[in-house]
Formats: C-alpha cells, structure tokens, sequence
C-alpha cells in the first residue's frame, strides 16, 4: 500500500485509530524480557485467546522499561500490568482479567504496605518518567508501520513536507533548545544550519547507533521498540539540510533483534512511500542503509565511524574540518544519536515550546538512562533533565538492595564516578560537567560500601584503553602507563607519589588526546583520586583494601609486644581469622581476606602488615 499524499497518511491514521477501541494485550519482547521467556509468555496468549475465542489482540512490543521484572504483560482495556510472567499463569491472566475484568494480584506490583498496585502509572519505578523517546516503546508493535501509523507516526515528515521550509524545521530544533544525545550534547539545529550552508554535493545523514559502553542498552531497546520513530527523524532531518539523497543507520552487529526490526521497517517504509523516491508524492527522495559496525568502541566516535563505513580501520582522524564541513567521503556529513533522530518527530508534532518547557534552561528535554548495579529495580529509565541522582537512584531505582549506597558511575566507561554527597546535583549536561562527570550516552551505574572505587576506576580504565584504537600517542601510551600504576595500587603495591603521577597523566591525555575516548578516558581515575581519595590511600598506606575487594601480596600479623589484649580486633573481624591463643592474639592468613578492619580498631598499633608472603 503506498500512500501518495500527506492527505491519505492522515486518513490511514484516523481509519486506523477508530479501530484502536478492540481489546489489547502487550507482551514484552525486547531483549532483556525475550531472554527470560517473553516470547513464550506472547504464544501462550495467542494459543489461550484463541482456545476462548476471545476477540482481544495480543501483540508484541519493545522494552516497556523494568527489565528486572520481566517478562511484563500491559492489559491495556483493564489497565493491568503484570510482572514476572510465566507462561502457565497465563490461563489464569487469561479467565481473571480477559473473561471476568479482574486483575490477578499475585502477579501485580506491590506497594511497601503490601498494597497490589495494578497499573503501572502507580508504581514508584514509572511514577516520575516522562517518556519522550521512549513514547512509543511498550504501546506499538515494532513490526507493524500500522501500529505506528495509529499513534501518530509519520504525521511529523507529513507536516514537514506539506508546509514547512527547511530552514523553518531548523529554526523548530533551535527553539526547542535539543542536543545531541550521544554524549557531546552539541546543539543539534546549529549542526544542522552548517551543513546546510555548506556548497559541496551530495551531502550525507549518518544515525549512530554504535552504543558499546558496557551495561548500555538505550539506544538497542529504541531502535529494537520503535524503529520507525528513527526513521522518521532521519528523514526530516534529510529534508532540512537538503540535497541528502542517501543516510547510514550504523549499528554494531551484536543488536540482531534491533537490527531484524530496522530492516523490516525499511521496506515497510517504502512499501508505504514513506521513504524512497517522490515520499507522499511530494517530490523529496531520501533512502536508508544499514551498516554493521564490528564492535569496536572507537567507532562511536563520529570521524572514526565514518571511516568504518567506507571500509577503512575505524580511527578517528584530526578536525578541523569538522564532518559537516569534510565527513563520508570527504563530503558534509551530519551524525546524531539514535535518541537525537527519535527526539525529532515529537518535536515537530507537538511543538518546540512543549519540548523546551521540559527539562532545564541549558539542557532541555529528557534522557534516558540504562539503571543497573546495587539498586532494587534496574532497567531503563527516562527522565526529565534536571532531575537529581538521588531522586534517579532512591525514587525510581529504590534505593539499596542492602547496605548503603557509595556512589553512581555516570556517563559510561569514560565518565564519572559521584559520591552520595553529591546525589542532589541535577542531571544535565553542564551540572554534570562541573562535578566531573558527563551525561554520555545514558550509563548509570549505583555502587555501595562492597565496592571498592579504585578497582571500579581501573575497571573502566582498563575498558578504555584496551579499546584506544592506538593513533595518538597520549591515549595509547597515556592511558597504558595509568593503567600499570592502578594495578600496582591495586595490588597493594602502590607508592604515595603514584596519586600526583595519575593525575599529571590524566590532565595530560585530557588535554591532548586525538578524539573524545582519549579525553575522557582518565575521568573515572581523576574523580574517583577527587572524591575517594582516602580509599587510595588505604591501598598505598596501609596496604589494605577497605571494601575487602582488592588482596595485597603480603599479610596482617599482631605484634604481641604492643598488643593489650583489649580483643576489638576479633570483634572487627568477619573473616574469623583473629584467634585467642594462650600466648595472645594472632591472625591466621589462610582465613584472613586483608579487609584491614582489625588494624582499623586496634588502639595501639599492635597490628602490623609485613609484605612476606605468609606460609
């Protein structure tokens, strides 16, 4: 079916939105809920639905946020959302709440009263997200430009392209204040108006959907939940730049499912005349491709990825020129995030002052963040910017699974490490920068007291400079030799003057680095030396990991000329390793796990650390 006028896609969806009223049950199958049986769960529904002769639809959709708790099943006429979804509760979701209109509780979200909360609107995880890019995630079937179509999809490039100028799609991205949501945050219209600018033809559209920072799956559930939204962002993003004929989707080749998605929605797309020659009969072409990236992390950044689609190594190369100026193939190219394209309908559809009144003066909209580590629900998550990390963590996250919550690590491999003491700074691009730290792509990380912050920081250092692509001497050597000292430390071989050294190498490769991985690289070593320093000095002074996560080569012993026989020691000590003998007490090392707790509490110094290997 092609659609030959904007006039005939607004009649498709105003057809397809009077049909909307038939029952509907939404079933997970992104990733994180199809690896825990989400696909299962779906084809039970169909087999019970049918054995009933029901007419309800039951669907498919991409990652409905809480993906701890899947599968999850949304009963959308009833407004029931289940959790954790097996497929032999579903003849029962099936009698209770399809047959008889009752919800199941023991499937429900309960409340910290033991309340079952049945929608999911109510539930602290959903309470305070604002779903912009992830609108259409969990209410549409990705598979189906109709479902898409039926809430509104492609009325965005149908206005655009029926009466709006390019520069005036421009100016409606300026007003809405939107950034770049790959990390940089560089406006996107202003990017937009230089490649327009720009005499040299053809020009070139390039989504990076290269998301490689470990534990991110933003840009995956986007592309795997709603593809067409990116589509479709592109494509009025092709429109105001102009004389664009063709745009690269680059996604690493480990996103099958996303991948699987954007491929049927390319030829959906076409089939409808939403892409392609002569779109809406409007005289404006623009064609899609997708690449595979092969998984290196240097490929997220702009240059390096351009040279991977033209088949060379992926590795950054020196601006100026900047890559509106001198990009693919040597000709003006723009590259924006999959969440920058999928902002862009929205914008257009509902306005530029809906969208710059969320968010912050500088930093407006919202992000989305992939939530993992000790909190009690992870998932993914999106907000208002503005937001603090402590509403992030505690109100959405819910706070510590046990314990207390040490910091976050924000910003993916290459940003920062933040103490609690430091949880109610907003989220936004410019607070963020200012404690040291960065938006990037959308990592959060929760740590607490069991981790210990410098193996945390040579962890990611460790990430970063195993990926450093090798061009520029600062990362490749930089990062190599800060790498050594943190193992030494770690190691409990660390020297004092090996604190002033990182930092001297951090400001270093910062400052002179190729590219954006080199700059950022020491950024988990250099807040973690700001804020945590005192676990640094534990490894280096007293030769003892205070989380209990790092072991020292050599051993605690008890001096028992000094030692008073008090036994705070045994009391400190979790390991059981401080024995009571007749001649005093003493630690036996095999038990031993050089918490230092027992040299922590002793109020005379009796206990010592020698680095003899005990025997």
């Amino acid at each position: 079916m092609k659609l030959n006028s904007p006039e005939e896609l607004f009649a498709l969806r105003d057809e397809l939105s009077h049909r909307g009223d038939r029952p509907r049950v939404r079933v997970c199958c992104g990733t994180g809920c199809r690896a825990a049986g989400g696909e299962e769960v779906l084809a039970a529904f169909e087999r019970e639905i049918g054995r009933h002769g029901l007419d309800v639809e039951v669907t498919s959709s991409g990652c409905q946020g809480w993906c701890e708790r899947g599968p999850l099943v949304a009963v959308e006429a009833e407004k029931v959302f289940y959790l954790s979804v097996d497929p032999q509760d579903v003849p029962a979701i099936v009698d209770h709440t399809l047959r008889r209109g009752l919800p199941l509780p023991r499937l429900l979200y309960r409340d910290e009263t033991g309340r079952p909360v049945p929608w999911r609107d109510e539930i602290p995880f959903y309470r305070k997200q604002l779903r912009v890019v992830l609108r259409n995630c969990g209410r549409i079937n990705p598979t189906d430009i109709r479902d898409y179509i039926r809430v509104g999809g492609y009325s965005a490039l149908a206005k655009v392209l029926s009466g709006m100028s390019p520069e005036e799609v421009i100016e409606e991205v300026k007003r809405a204040g939107l950034r770049g949501r790959g990390g940089a945050g560089f406006p996107t219209a202003r990017k937009w108006a230089a490649c327009r600018a720009q005499q040299e033809r053809p020009k070139y559209l390039i989504c990076n959907g290269d998301e490689g920072d470990p534990g991110a799956f933003m840009d995956r559930s986007v592309l795997e939940g709603d593809p067409h939204s990116v589509i479709e962002g592109m494509t009025i993003a092709a429109y105001a730049i102009g004389d664009v004929p063709e745009g690269y989707i680059y996604v690493r080749a480990e996103y099958p499912l996303a991948v699987k998605h954007l491929e049927l929605a390319l030829r959906q797309a076409e089939e409808y005349g939403l892409l392609g020659e002569d779109i809406l009969g409007t005289g404006f072409s623009f064609r899609i491709e997708i690449k595979r990236g092969a998984g290196a992390f240097v490929c997220g950044e702009s240059t390096a990825l351009m040279y991977s689609i033209e088949g060379k190594r992926g590795m950054p190369r020196q601006t100026p020129p900047r890559s509106v100026e001198r990009g693919l193939w040597g000709k003006p190219t723009v590259l924006n995030n999959v969440k920058t394209f999928a902002s862009v309908p929205v914008i257009i559809s509902r306005g530029a002052d809906w969208f710059a009144g969320i968010g912050t003066e500088g930093s407006q909209g919202t992000q989305v963040f992939a939530l993992t580590g000790k909190v009690r629900n992870t998932g993914l998550v999106e907000v208002p910017m503005g937001i603090t990390i402590r509403e992030l963590v505690y109100d959405i996250g819910g706070g510590p699974r046990e314990g207390r919550i040490k910091a976050v690590q924000i910003g993916g491999p290459s940003g920062g490490c933040i103490p609690e003491s430091l949880f109610d700074v907003p989220v936004d691009f410019d607070s963020l920068q200012e404690i040291g730290a960065m938006m990037g792509s959308g990592g959060l990380v929760v740590m607490d007291e069991a981790d210990c912050m410098v193996a945390i920081a040579r962890y990611f250092l460790s990430f970063t400079q195993a990926e450093s692509c090798g061009k520029c001497t600062p990362c490749r050597v930089g990062t190599y030799r800060m790498l050594r000292i943190m193992d030494r430390i770690v190691e409990g071989n660390g020297r004092i003057e090996d604190l002033e050294e990182l930092e001297r190498l951090g400001r270093w490769i910062k400052e002179t680095s190729l590219c954006g991985l080199g700059r950022s690289a020491p950024n988990p070593v250099l807040t973690t030396l700001r804020y945590f320093r005192e676990e640094y000095l534990a490894h280096i002074e007293a030769r003892h990991c205070p989380a209990g996560v790092c072991r020292s080569p050599g051993h605690f012993r008890i001096n028992p000329e000094e030692c008073i026989w008090c036994g705070l020691c045994a009391e400190a000590c979790e390991d059981g390793a401080v024995r009571r003998t007749r001649q005093g007490f003493s630690i036996d090392p095999r038990l031993c796990s050089g918490c230092g707790r027992c040299r922590a509490v002793c109020p005379t110094g009796a206990v010592l650390f020698t680095e003899e290997v005990a025997v």
